[in-house]
């Protein structure tokens, strides 16, 4: 089996804090919020290779600049996915669409959905907006009930099935993928996910903290995989983001500095000396991320992670894709990470391929 391996840049004993908390805390055993014990890391069979995911927030539009709302449940850039999946599969790639409850419950974007599910054999995951997913018991902000793992036990339960059974009833199989919009899992994420039959979560983003505005912390997070959940059951595979620079080795400590030294981290990544890179067409140029893709394949990760939001694909709907000139960049930014992938040898895997090889190497076969 391959050994676990930290690719973020920092030094390799950093997560050791998180190790020792996590020891001395029994009640984060298990959780997907917080950094996991080392002993939870997730390992894939010696000729596995090194792959690459793509994950869809497929969603619902909105003012990106505006507070969020419940009467957002437009999805009118969903025609513009299907001409997005054959540019994909024409690359080679497989998406998963994480969708979320407007979605399934249109009936013209299910009906794309299911159609993609059916003709390409695309994988349909879940994402939680928990503004817009019914029942509504809470009062929709902007920041803490925004998150899911922040509402009531019994609400994200609630929530969570809802529109698990939504996706099901319109896609005709029951989602195993889960994604928690605004990145928002808590404590009891892990366990409500396990016990409604999920296997893979993708909602931990690495190295960003969301705390500021009543969400996690993942800033102590590696990409490494790890079991999570009572029965060990779920794969927690962390978006993938990592750190570039010649100052990289260091990343985890010098960056968290920016949390009280004003700046510091625009000058960082302004002089080139450090800068945190998530894989996405969305806030990070080609060129930069064709240096995070280089790193990451340098340091031999087994899956490299990248995502991007549905109303991307039509112009007007996000602010990374106003027009039709951005359009062409955002399919320019994916042909020169394929092309990238392909000169070394990255090969696209399905998550549920992801699952399947975390699970052989558990078990030795």
């Amino acid at each position: 089996m391959l050994a676990p391996c930290r690719v973020n840049g920092a030094d390799n004993h950093e997560g050791d804090d998180g190790a020792a908390a996590y020891d001395g805390d029994e009640r984060r055993v298990g959780r997907i919020d917080q950094p996991a014990d080392s002993r939870a890391h997730a390992s894939f069979p010696a000729d596995f290779g090194q792959h690459f995911v793509i994950f869809v927030d497929t969603e619902e539009e909105f003012d990106w600049e505006q507070p969020l709302s419940r009467d957002n449940v437009s999805v009118t850039a969903m025609e513009g996915l299907p001409e997005a999946q054959r540019f994909f599969r024409e690359a080679g790639a497989l998406p998963a669409y994480m969708v979320d409850y407007p979605i399934v419950d249109n009936d013209r974007s299910a009906a794309i959905i299911r159609e993609m599910h059916e003709q390409d054999g695309c994988e349909i995951g879940t994402q939680l907006h928990p503004w817009v997913n019914p029942p509504f018991q809470e009062e929709p902000d902007d920041g803490y009930t925004s998150f899911t793992g922040n509402l009531p036990l019994e609400l994200q339960r609630a929530k969570l099935e809802r529109l698990t059974t939504r996706i099901e009833e319109r896609v005709g199989q029951r989602p195993t993928l889960y994604r928690a919009g605004r990145y928002g899992i808590g404590p009891h994420s892990a366990g409500l996910l396990e016990s409604a039959g999920y296997r893979l979560d993708s909602s931990a983003r690495a190295l960003f903290d969301y705390s500021g505005e009543g969400g996690p912390d993942f800033s102590k997070f590696h990409t490494d995989p790890f079991w999570a959940g009572p029965g060990r059951s779920l794969l927690e595979l962390p978006l993938t983001s990592t750190f570039i620079g010649p100052l990289r080795k260091y990343g985890m400590p010098l960056f968290s500095l920016g949390k009280t030294i004003p700046k510091w981290r625009s000058l960082l990544a302004r002089t080139r000396l450090l800068q945190r890179v998530s894989l996405t067409p969305e806030d990070y140029p080609l060129d930069i991320a064709l240096e995070a893709i280089r790193r990451l394949i340098d340091d031999g990760m087994p899956v490299i992670g990248l995502s991007y939001h549905s109303p991307s694909v039509v112009p007007g709907h996000t602010p990374y894709v106003r027009d039709a000139e951005d359009l062409r960049a955002f399919y320019a930014w994916w042909d020169g990470v394929f092309e990238l992938f392909a000169r070394h040898g990255v090969t696209a895997i399905r998550a549920a391929g992801i699952v399947e090889a975390a699970d052989r190497a558990r078990s030795g076969s």
